[in-house]
């Protein structure tokens, strides 16, 4: 697990602003990604087959995205 070393600083009683870039700082170094993926154990097989399958509509998404709209007549 990645250490998290920042901390954020809470000036003039303004909290939630605070709060909204403590939140960005652990968002930016993935640190809850890694969190959620950790809390549960997933077989090597499951694991392949989701990467594969988002690797897949990554795919599908990118070509979709380049292709020519279909002919509305």
């Amino acid at each position: 697990m990645k250490e998290f070393k920042k901390s954020v600083r809470v000036v003039d009683g303004h909290l939630e602003k605070a709060l909204r870039k403590f939140k960005k700082k652990i968002q930016e170094s993935g640190l809850l990604d890694d969190l959620r993926a950790k809390e549960f154990y997933e077989k090597p097989t499951t694991e392949r087959k989701r990467k594969k399958g988002a690797a897949r509509a990554r795919l599908r998404k990118r070509l979709r995205d380049q292709s020519l709209p279909k002919k509305l007549y």
